[in-house]
């Protein structure tokens, strides 16, 4: 295989889409080549004369003849996107930036607390702990959406809640009648947590106004600023800090992140826009 040029687009065949909710479909793509990401890491998703934009694959990062994309439709190369039917092509570029750091969680209990679409990014990583599970003592993971209808990824969570080590707690913020989990904010969820904050991680991935409350009861509930890792995909833009779009105090997102601990961003300015 000839080495892979991350600055320069390759041709991936759209092979499969599938429907998570009203506005989020998952697109599954065969690149021309292999490529390898670390869970974390993000790439740059091309459609041919509409434009690019960035995405956290969704799919393991053991798996390199494949990779997915969950895609909230909330733009014009997402809008466009999401018209896209199996045999069409985007284009590839990356993987950019830095994952999360997996030794760090060896030992230990992790928490992921998500909302949304953040659940791409940490479907990923979940992928990536349960071929690490003999190295974890458990997982759990908090998610939340606005409705049951917007719950991601179902048939994923039914098979995750029967994996040894994993736990799942979902909410909803407004219920409807076949609903039977908990209804509330995702971060009421960190309340039925049964944890051991002292040997313990957490991740947190979602919409910016959860993941500055989250964050701020994780401190409540004494986890250190060095054990929080908070993807920030925000305003980025070329992919590998040249564009100065996702500027965050000295950092580029793209380049230094998007996994930071909340210990080395918590005195940027404007961390949660």
């Amino acid at each position: 295989m000839r080495e892979l040029n991350i600055y320069r687009p390759i041709k991936a065949e759209l092979i499969k889409v599938i429907d998570e909710s009203p506005l989020i479909k998952t697109f599954v793509l065969v690149p021309e080549q292999e490529i390898s990401f670390k869970t974390g890491q993000f790439i740059e998703v091309t459609v041919e004369n509409v434009g690019e934009a960035p995405f956290t694959p969704s799919s393991s990062p053991l798996e390199t003849k494949q990779l997915e994309v969950t895609v909230m439709k909330a733009g014009y190369v997402t809008e466009e996107m999401h018209k896209m039917v199996p045999g069409q092509y985007m284009g590839i570029r990356g993987p950019y930036g830095r994952g999360y750091p997996l030794e760090e969680f060896y030992g230990k209990e992790v928490l992921i607390l998500g909302g949304g679409c953040g659940f791409a990014p940490i479907r990923s990583l979940l992928y990536n702990l349960k071929a690490i599970s003999d190295r974890l003592r458990k997982v759990t993971l908090c998610y939340g959406s606005k409705t049951p209808e917007d719950c991601i990824y179902k048939p994923y969570i039914s098979e995750l809640r029967a994996t040894p080590k994993f736990e799942v707690l979902r909410s909803v913020d407004k219920a409807d009648a076949s609903w039977q989990e908990k209804v509330g904010v995702v971060t009421l969820l960190l309340d039925d947590v049964k944890v051991d904050v002292g040997n313990s991680v957490a991740v947190v991935c979602g919409p910016p106004i959860m993941m500055k409350y989250g964050t701020f009861k994780l401190l409540d509930m004494g986890y250190p600023e060095d054990k929080i890792y908070l993807s920030m995909e925000k305003n980025m833009s070329c992919g590998f800090g040249k564009c100065g779009h996702c500027a965050m105090g000295h950092y580029f997102v793209c380049k230094d992140g998007p996994v930071f601990s909340y210990n080395e961003v918590k005195n940027s300015p404007n961390i949660w826009m």
